[in-house]
C-alpha cells in the first residue's frame, strides 16, 4: 500500500512537472518561522523544500544553522533583523559587525538576497522604535555598500496592512495620517535604493472581523461577483489583489510610482479560537491552493497586470510556541513531522533522518 502511494505521488510529480517549473520560474516564497520546540532540523527542511521546488525562503532572523543547511542550493533567502536590534543598528559600526557575523560567512554558498530590518514596527505602540526604523535601514544599507554587497542584497522592512488608513476602493488607498512622515521617508529610501515595499496582507483578518459584510468567497479566491472600483473601473475578484493595489495607490499618493509592492506574508489558519470565524482546514486549503494557482499563472493585479504578484506564504510549519490566539499556531502548510495539514497539490518529502548526517555515513 505504501509503495503504491509513493508510486502515485511520483506519477503526479511527473504529470504536473510543468506546473512545478512555472512555480520555480517565479519562485514561490515561504515564511520559515521557528517559534516551536518540535520542528525538523534545518537540513531535513532543506530536503523538504528541494522536493517541493520552493526556491525562496523568508526567515525572521539570520539563523546560522539554516543558512548553513541551505548551502549550495538554489534557494534565495530573505533574512531578518528583529525589532530588538533596531536601536543598536543605527550605529554604523554595529551594523558592519552584524553583517560581518551574520551575512559574510554564508554568502559564498547561500544566496542571501534581502535583509528585512524590523517587522511591523509602525503599527506597534513604540514611537521610539518607529524613529529608529529608517536610520537602521539606512545604516544597514551603508554597511552593505562598504562591503561591496549593496547591489547583491537589498534592505527593506515588512509592514502590517494596518498602516493603511483607507483601503476601499483600492484607488483610494491611503496611509494612516499619523504615520505619513515615517512612511514618506521610507519610500524615499526605497526609491533611492531600488528596494521593494513589503506588506503583510491577510484577507482572513478582514473576514474574521466582519463576516457579515465580507464575502468568504471573495476572501478565498473562490468564484464571486467581486467588486468594481468606481474610479478606475477595474474589477477585483479577490480581496488580496485589492489590498495590494490599495498599497500601490497609497504609495502613489505620496508621490512615488517607481516602487514595487511585495507581499511578505499572507496565509490562512487551519484552526482558531471560537471567535476566529473562518479558521478551518477547508478554508486554509482553498485560500493557499487558489493562491498557488494564481502564482503559477504569473498573474498581476488589476492595476498592474504585467507585474506578477510576488508573495511569501505564511507559513511552512505550524509553530506550537507562538503566543496569542489559537490561529497563530496553525498557519502552517505542514505539521512538524512533514505531513501536510491539508492538500494543495504540493507533494513534498521530509526525510526521516537528518539528511546531512546520512550523507556522512
Amino acid at each position: 500500500m505504501a509503495m503504491a502511494t509513493l508510486f502515485r505521488v511520483l506519477l503526479l510529480i511527473l504529470i504536473f512537472s510543468d506546473s512545478f517549473v512555472s512555480i520555480r520560474s517565479l519562485g514561490l516564497g515561504i515564511n520559515y518561522g521557528q517559534i516551536a520546540n518540535n520542528l525538523p532540523s534545518p537540513s531535513r527542511v532543506a530536503y523538504l523544500l528541494g522536493s517541493l521546488n520552493i526556491s525562496r525562503v523568508k526567515l525572521y532572523d539570520a539563523d546560522p544553522n539554516v543558512l548553513s543547511a541551505f548551502a549550495n542550493t538554489d534557494v534565495e533567502f530573505v533574512i531578518g533583523l528583529g525589532n530588538e536590534y533596531l536601536q543598536k543598528m543605527t550605529d554604523p559600526i554595529q551594523a558592519q559587525v552584524w553583517i560581518q557575523q551574520h551575512v559574510r560567512p554564508y554568502i559564498s554558498q547561500t544566496k542571501i538576497k534581502c535583509i528585512t530590518v524590523g517587522n511591523e514596527v509602525l503599527t506597534g505602540n513604540n514611537t521610539q522604535l518607529m524613529s529608529y526604523l529608517l536610520p537602521a535601514m539606512q545604516t544597514m544599507n551603508g554597511a552593505l555598500a562598504n562591503l561591496g554587497l549593496s547591489k547583491e542584497i537589498y534592505v527593506t522592512t515588512a509592514h502590517s496592512f494596518g498602516i493603511l488608513g483607507n483601503s476601499f476602493p483600492p484607488s483610494a488607498g491611503a496611509f494612516r495620517q499619523d504615520l505619513t512622515e515615517y512612511i514618506q521617508s521610507i519610500l524615499n529610501f526605497h526609491s533611492e535604493t531600488h528596494s521593494p515595499f513589503l506588506i503583510n496582507a491577510y484577507p482572513f483578518f478582514a473576514y474574521k472581523d466582519n463576516p457579515q459584510q465580507v464575502s468568504l468567497n471573495y476572501a478565498l479566491f473562490q468564484p464571486d461577483p467581486g467588486m468594481t472600483d468606481s474610479v478606475t473601473n477595474l474589477h477585483y475578484d479577490n480581496m488580496l489583489y485589492a489590498q495590494i493595489d490599495a498599497v500601490y495607490s497609497a504609495i502613489k499618493a505620496l508621490g512615488h510610482t517607481d516602487i514595487q509592492v511585495k507581499v511578505s506574508e499572507t496565509g490562512w489558519p487551519s484552526k482558531g479560537d471560537p471567535s476566529e470565524v473562518g479558521a478551518t482546514p477547508e478554508n486554509a486549503r482553498l485560500y493557499n491552493g487558489n493562491l498557488l494557482r494564481r502564482i503559477e499563472q504569473n498573474q498581476g493585479t488589476p492595476a498592474r497586470p504585467s507585474v506578477p504578484v510576488d508573495i511569501y506564504v505564511f507559513a511552512l510549519f505550524n509553530e506550537d510556541q507562538k503566543p496569542g490566539p489559537v490561529s497563530e499556531r496553525n498557519y502552517g502548510l505542514y505539521y512538524p513531522d512533514g505531513s501536510p495539514v491539508y492538500n494543495i497539490g504540493l507533494q513534498g518529502y521530509l526525510p526521516r533522518m537528518d539528511y546531512s548526517a546520512s550523507k556522512k555515513m
